[in-house]
């Protein structure tokens, strides 16, 4: 009895102990305050579990040198604010004027430290519900039918406290070294603790393992001061200029390239590091050896007894002994806080350090997981930017209004407008929209066609991995037909083994529009919604399976598509061969013939005109429309007749107030015709 009794004791103390919370994130990194902002503006019941006393941890210590190559540009020329993320790289989205990271940092590229003091204001000043100092340390499943999902999440902190969830969001990113072991690994220092002092490598020679920016970071820090750096990866250096990729190596960090190819000793090797072997001297010197000439040697025997491959081959390239050498090979994801229950798998390939997702963002295995940020980089890895900030602060967004839509019956956000608005709507987003603008090839705007194609609904910014799925998704229908429109690079512009500085490499004219080069806006067009399979069978590299018609505005050399001829003109074309109809906008005047020389009347005509909508008349306007030929000339002598000077002004008037055409009686003649 007494043992019941203590067992049922500890179970009530356990079950009290368990705090619920609807929605919880794990890391207050850019990507989990992100989603807190947007569920607070909700007002839902969420969490988020920071495991440092402060948010941005990882910003903290990375990178070590200090310096961010996500640029800060301040000024652009233009005052729209949607315009102006497009170049700066830095702030999270948010209501707040002050959270913008220009207000933080001058530098083009800022200091990681104002980054930390960027994200620390960012959840006070919003006050974000944080729960510092708590590690989540496990993470199960609960299986419940009266669960959002069919069970809940059950989190475990490192005071084994208990949190039971709904939704889960993991934001922790990517914060695992990787790290490759081979014989002689034990001698190698990691980018996480290698010193950041240049004097601690003054006529040293060092050996950098890896090729991506911190590897290059690393030696850009060292570059003036050692003997020589060479630097050993399995691939070629990827240029970010030539890939458009931001993560990819970038200009700031690629002095080593300036040496390397001006022979100044610096120099780049290809090899698989798992092959290497490091042999360590009597001096403390290392040498870089292969694994199949230590198969019969003992390594522990010194380096003087074991053979070397310049031993047989007298050039062999790496052949000089180092003092030093650095591993710099990134980070991965950590997958050891989760139970086999939540079935978290690693990608594969080079995606192999992200967990496995959806498009949607939501984990493969397990129903109402979402991963945000940096490791959601699997869907758009190596082509946009969804592992950057001004990538994720998009998709976070979009997760959001998915969920929104699941767990709470609210509709993907959208905006009605007459079918003679679709071009000028189309237009603003391309040129303003920044979430199309960094998340191309990947975030679009839908345009659903209604009322037979007479209005038009807008959604911004949808997953085009889901288009499939975007009546289940947002809640709103597709019957007539819909446009998406997306921004892409050229087809063939994008590679480490392109040139993209080659004579002729833009397009400047409209009817050579597809085959534009830099990025663009793309339109597709389809008559009824991508089915699923039609989206797993598209063509290869292409974002969304064969449209019905597609068109490419030209490509612009400032990013201004709103030249008349060259963007709006074709484009407008486009739009009216879709849905076979008129979509100029005309004078009153050409309305009112219109009403009596044609069986329909274009829209701008009936949605506007005909409901007494418009331009109300003025000298002004009408001297406009006859100088650009729009109207004939009635010289305002005709009408005045002999009447004295002093009566122009009155009679002008008259003539202006009498140009504006009754629709009342028009109306009653158009509908005594229908009947």
């Amino acid at each position: 009895l007494g043992l019941a009794l203590y067992t049922g004791s500890l179970c009530v103390l356990s079950c009290a102990a368990l705090v619920y919370h609807d929605y919880c994130i794990v890391g207050a990194g850019p990507s989990g305050l992100q989603a807190a902002y947007f569920l607070q503006r909700a007002n839902r019941d969420y969490v988020v579990f920071e495991r440092s006393h402060a948010p941005g941890s990882f910003f903290a210590l990375y990178p070590r040198h200090r310096k961010l190559i996500s640029i800060n540009k301040r000024y652009t020329g233009k005052s729209n604010s949607e315009f102006n993320l497009r170049h700066d790289w830095n702030s999270l989205l948010s209501h707040d004027r002050r959270l913008l990271f220009r207000h933080y940092s001058r530098d083009f590229y800022p200091n990681a430290d104002e980054m930390v003091r960027y994200l620390e204001d960012f959840a006070s000043l919003l006050k974000l519900r944080v729960q510092y100092n708590t590690a989540i340390i496990h993470v199960t499943l609960e299986r419940d039918e009266q669960a959002w999902n069919g069970h809940y999440f059950i989190l475990t902190d490192q005071d084994r406290q208990t949190y039971k969830c709904s939704c889960l969001l993991v934001a922790t990113g990517t914060w695992v070294p990787n790290v490759v072991n081979f014989p002689g690994s034990e001698y190698v220092e990691g980018y996480e603790t290698v010193s950041t002092n240049p004097e601690d490598f003054a006529g040293q020679t060092v050996l950098i393992l890896g090729r991506g920016n911190s590897a290059f970071e690393t030696a850009e820090n060292i570059l003036g001061v050692t003997n020589f750096i060479h630097m050993v990866s399995r691939s070629r250096v990827r240029l970010s200029w030539a890939t458009h990729y931001v993560g990819d190596l970038r200009a700031v960090n690629n002095g080593l390239l300036d040496t390397y190819q001006l022979k100044s000793l610096d120099g780049l090797l290809e090899g698989d590091l798992e092959d290497l072997a490091i042999i360590k001297d009597k001096k403390g010197k290392l040498h870089i050896t292969l694994q199949f000439y230590l198969e019969n040697s003992n390594i522990s025997a010194g380096v003087d007894a074991i053979t070397l491959p310049q031993d047989e081959l007298d050039n062999f390239a790496p052949r000089a002994p180092y003092d030093r050498v650095i591993r710099c090979l990134g980070w991965k994801f950590d997958f050891s806080i989760y139970n086999r229950s939540l079935k978290m798998m690693p990608g594969k390939g080079d995606k192999k350090k992200y967990p496995q997702i959806k498009p949607s963002y939501e984990s493969t295995n397990t129903q109402g997981l979402f991963v945000l940020g940096t490791a959601s980089h699997s869907i758009d890895f190596r082509k946009s930017a969804g592992g950057f900030i001004h990538g994720f602060r998009y998709t976070t967004r979009a997760v959001h209004r998915l969920l929104e839509k699941r767990h709470h019956g609210v509709p993907w956000p959208s905006t009605i407008y007459p079918v003679t608005q679709l071009t000028n709507s189309i237009i603003k987003r391309v040129n303003e929209a920044s979430g199309l603008y960094q998340m191309f090839s990947v975030l679009a705007d839908i345009i659903l066609l209604r009322e037979n194609a007479t209005a038009f609904e807008y959604l911004e910014e949808y997953p085009v991995g889901i288009l499939a799925e975007l009546e289940m998704q947002t809640g709103r229908k597709a019957p007539s037909g819909l446009f998406v429109i997306t921004m892409e690079y050229g087809k063939n512009f994008s590679g480490a083994d392109k040139d993209v500085f080659y004579y002729n490499r833009a397009v400047g004219e409209a009817q050579h529009a597809w085959q534009s080069n830099f990025l663009h806006p793309v339109i597709y067009f389809y008559k009824h919604l991508p089915t699923e399979n039609e989206m797993k069978l598209r063509p290869p590299d292409w974002p969304l399976p064969r449209p019905d018609a597609i068109h490419h505005i030209v490509e612009d050399f400032l990013t201004d598509w709103t030249a008349p001829n060259a963007h709006i003109l074709p484009l407008r074309r486009f739009l009216e061969n879709c849905l076979s109809t008129d979509l100029r906008n005309f004078f009153a005047e050409s309305c009112f013939l219109f009403a009596f020389t044609r069986q329909k009347l274009p829209p701008f005509c009936w949605q506007g005109y005909m409901r007494m909508q418009g331009l109300e008349g003025s000298e002004g306007l009408r001297r406009h429309a006859v100088e650009a030929g729009l109207l004939q000339d009635y010289s305002i002598t005709d009408f005045l007749g002999d009447r004295p000077p002093d009566s122009h002004k009155g009679s002008q008037d008259q003539l202006l107030r009498d140009h504006v055409i009754s629709v009342r009686p028009l109306q009653h003649l158009v509908n005594a015709k229908d009947e």
